[in-house]
C-alpha cells in the first residue's frame, strides 16, 4: 500500500509538471522560449555549453556560503520584472540607478552571485547569453535550492539600458491594500491568481521591521495593534524588532523551505505585511488564497504548479527580444538618465561615477576603439571626459 502510495503521488507530480510544461511553452510563445540558448554557448574549441547549469553552478556556489541570497534573487527578478520590464536593469549601476533605491538596498549581497555567472557565461560563449535571462534562471533555481520545486523557464531576452531609482515606485508597498495590489499587477498582465500565487514567495522571504511595525502597537494611530494580526504574532515580533533595521523572517520556521504553509499562515492571520495579510479579507484574493492551503491544495502540489507558471508569465513582462536591446557584456554596466538624457550602457568596462582611476578611464578608451559595437556612455566631469579623449585619440593613432 505504502509503495503504491509513494508511486501515486509521485505520478501526480509528473503529470502536473508536464501540464505545466506545455502551458508554459504557450505563454512563452512569440516571446520567449524554452531552450532558446541550446547549441547557442559554443566555446572558443568548438564545445557545447550548458547555459543553465552554469548559471546553477555559480548560484549553488554562493547559496552554500550564504543561504539568504536566495530570496534576495527571487525578489530581484521580479523588481527587475515590475520596473520596466525584464530586461535587468535592477543590475546596473549609476548614481540613481534602481539597486540604489530603498526597495533594493537588502539585496546587494545577491548581485556577486549574478556576476559570477555571467563572467563564467562570457568566458566560455561572450556575448551571447543576457543578464535579463540569468536573472529569470536563478530565480527558478533559488526555489530549487531552497527544497523547493523546478519549472522550465524560457530563455531569449535582451538587456535594457536605462536604470532609474524613480522607476521603483511602481513595485508593490507593504501597505498597499487589494485594490492597488490587483492594480499593479494588472498594469503589468497579470491577474488575481498571479498576485496572490507569486507572493507565495514569501515562505522565504524577509523583511525589515520599520516595513510593518505600526501594526504592533499604534495601526491607524489607534494606539493599538493591527486587529487583523494574531496577538501571539504581535507579542513575538514586538520582543524581536528593537529597531527599524531588524530583518526578520516572513514565513518563521519554515524560511528555508520553499512551501505553501505562507499561504496557511496568512490563514491564521499571522501575516507579517499588512498587503499579505489582506489578502484574507478580500473575497476575491481569498479565493484563490483557499486554494493553496488543506486538502485543497494536495500537499502543495497546487501551489507548486502554479507558482511555475505565474512566475514565467511575469518573466515575460516587457521582455525584450529578438533586435530589441542588447547583450551586456558586464552585469553592471552604466546606464541612467541625467538632466533629461538617456544613454546607453557601457558593454565594455565597468567605471564608477566620476571616477579618478586614470587607468579605467583609459581602459575604456582602448575598449570603445578596438569594439566599434562597445556603446560607451562617459559621464561626469570635463577633467574624466579630457582623459577619456586623449586615451581614444592615443589608440587611433
Amino acid at each position: 500500500m505504502g509503495f503504491y502510495l509513494i508511486n501515486h503521488r509521485v505520478l501526480i507530480t509528473l503529470i502536473i509538471f508536464l501540464v505545466s510544461l506545455a502551458s508554459l511553452a504557450k505563454l512563452s510563445r512569440g516571446q520567449t522560449r524554452i531552450g532558446f540558448y541550446v547549441g547557442k554557448c559554443i566555446g572558443g574549441k568548438g564545445e557545447i555549453n550548458d547555459v543553465e547549469k552554469i548559471v546553477h553552478d555559480a548560484i549553488e556556489k554562493h547559496f552554500k556560503t550564504d543561504p539568504t541570497i536566495a530570496p534576495k534573487l527571487l525578489r530581484m527578478h521580479f523588481h527587475d520584472c515590475f520596473v520596466n520590464g525584464c530586461d535587468g536593469s535592477i543590475l546596473l549601476d549609476g548614481p540613481n540607478a534602481e539597486k540604489t533605491a530603498v526597495p533594493n538596498l537588502s539585496l546587494a549581497s545577491a548581485f556577486p552571485a549574478i556576476e559570477e555567472a555571467k563572467t563564467a557565461l562570457e568566458a566560455k560563449c561572450p556575448g551571447v547569453v543576457s543578464c535579463a535571462d540569468i536573472l529569470a534562471l536563478a530565480a527558478r533555481d533559488s526555489v530549487l535550492l531552497t527544497k523547493g520545486f523546478v519549472w522550465a523557464v524560457p530563455t531569449g531576452r535582451r538587456d535594457g539600458n536605462v536604470s532609474l531609482d524613480t522607476d521603483t515606485n511602481n513595485l508593490p508597498a507593504p501597505s498597499d491594500d487589494v485594490p492597488t495590489q490587483i492594480q499593479k499587477f494588472s498594469d503589468k498582465g497579470l491577474n488575481v491568481k498571479d498576485l496572490v500565487t507569486l507572493v507565495g514567495a514569501h515562505t522565504i522571504g524577509f523583511t525589515d521591521c520599520q516595513f510593518f511595525s505600526n501594526r504592533l502597537s499604534n495601526y491607524n494611530n489607534t494606539g493599538k495593534p493591527d486587529p487583523s494580526m494574531d496577538p501571539n504574532l504581535v507579542q513575538e515580533l514586538t520582543k524581536k524588532c528593537t529597531s527599524g533595521s531588524v530583518r526578520v523572517a516572513l514565513d518563521s520556521g519554515s524560511e528555508t523551505k520553499f512551501d505553501n504553509l505562507y499561504f496557511k499562515k496568512i490563514n491564521a492571520h499571522q501575516g507579517v505585511l499588512e498587503s499579505d495579510q489582506r489578502l484574507l479579507s478580500n473575497a476575491t484574493t481569498n479565493g484563490v488564497l483557499q486554494k493553496y492551503v488543506g486538502i485543497r491544495g494536495i500537499f502543495g502540489l497546487v501551489f507548486k504548479t502554479e507558482f511555475g507558471a505565474s512566475m514565467v508569465k511575469m518573466s515575460n513582462v516587457g521582455a525584450l527580444t529578438g533586435t530589441d536591446g542588447e547583450i551586456r557584456k558586464f552585469v553592471v554596466a552604466m546606464s541612467g538618465r541625467r538632466s533629461g538624457v538617456r544613454y546607453p550602457a557601457i558593454s565594455c568596462y565597468r567605471l564608477p561615477h566620476r571616477s579618478k582611476n586614470v587607468l579605467a578611464i583609459l581602459t575604456l578608451a582602448l575598449c570603445l576603439c578596438h569594439d566599434p559595437k562597445c556603446n560607451a556612455r562617459f559621464p561626469t566631469s570635463y577633467e574624466n571626459a579630457v582623459k577619456f579623449l586623449l586615451g581614444y585619440l592615443g589608440c587611433l593613432l
